[in-house]
């Protein structure tokens, strides 16, 4: 029997307790997840990817994922996954506005590449609010980001938010 390998992407800038539940729930329905890291040419990130990168790996290794791989890449998300051998793209879903847009792209995928699946997986409902924009706009005007954060996320966010500067309100 095959391997079956899966692949979740974002940017992940900065990871939140949603993506961690993602991540946990996503590891049991494969043999191999790989948490793949990749820049959004749509967004501004706060961190770098080597930095973002090396988040995810603490965090994954903080959680002990025996099965979970972090790769950063900067392609097409079926490109990618094909490459990994992956036949599963697993994304999280927060609300109805998450499901349009997931339910476009994973259309768009499945024309390039019809043999990677897409799963569909609804982060736990207290999580459901975490987006990481969120986070950084929050800690950016000061406010308190532990619900959303691992205590060692926290600490990356408040120092690259004294790096960069409170905004002023």
């Amino acid at each position: 029997m095959a391997k079956r390998i899966g692949v979740y992407p974002g940017t992940f800038d900065p990871i939140t307790l949603g993506h961690m539940d993602i991540i946990e729930r996503g590891a049991k329905l494969v043999d191999e997840l790989i948490i793949g890291v990749t820049t959004n040419i749509a967004k501004s990130p706060m961190f770098d990817d080597d930095e973002r990168i090396a988040m995810v790996e603490r965090e994954v290794a903080a959680i002990g994922c025996k099965n979970c791989r972090v790769v950063g890449f900067n392609s097409l998300l079926v490109d990618f996954a094909a490459k990994q051998g992956a036949t599963t793209i697993v994304r999280g879903i927060r609300g109805v506005t998450d499901f349009e847009y997931e339910y476009q792209l994973t259309g768009m995928n499945r024309q390039l590449n019809h043999d990677i699946e897409t799963v569909f997986l609804m982060a736990e409902i207290s999580l459901q609010p975490i987006a990481s924009r969120l986070v950084k706009e929050i800690a950016l005007y000061g406010g308190e980001i532990e619900k959303f954060v691992t205590p060692a996320v926290r600490a990356d966010v408040e120092a690259r938010v004294a790096r960069l500067g409170k905004v002023v309100g």
